[in-house]
This record gives C-alpha cells, sequence and structure tokens, in this order.
C-alpha cells in the first residue's frame, strides 16, 4: 500500500472519524455514527482504497 493521502486530508480524516466516533459514544447520534471507523483509519494508515480506483492522490510527490 502506497500512501496516497496527505496532510490536510489526513488530518481531516482523522478530526472527522474521532468526532463522529465520539458523537456516537456521547449518545448523541446513532449507530451510523461508527462510519467514523472509515476516515479515521485511512487517515492514520495514509492509505484509502478508493483514490486508486479515482485515479487520484493527495500526498505530495516524493523526490528521489
Amino acid at each position: 500500500m502506497t500512501a496516497n493521502v496527505g496532510g490536510i486530508d489526513r488530518i481531516a480524516r482523522i478530526l472527522v472519524g474521532l468526532v463522529l466516533i465520539g458523537l456516537t459514544l456521547a449518545g448523541q447520534i446513532g449507530v451510523w455514527g461508527w462510519i467514523g471507523v472509515v476516515p479515521l483509519l485511512t487517515g492514520l494508515t495514509r492509505f484509502c482504497p478508493a483514490y486508486p480506483l479515482l485515479g487520484m492522490s493527495t500526498c505530495p510527490m516524493k523526490k528521489d
């Protein structure tokens, strides 16, 4: 798995994931809030399986 999630995208995914999970645990939203696990994991691993299918990446290119 090559990293394809860049800086701001990564931070946004982690924050959204944590907020959704937190709201679910607090009882503010229903069980659908557990979907926050998906952006959290993609932010932590820096890999989004949908990006290669769409031919995109937000990760900056590495210079050799």
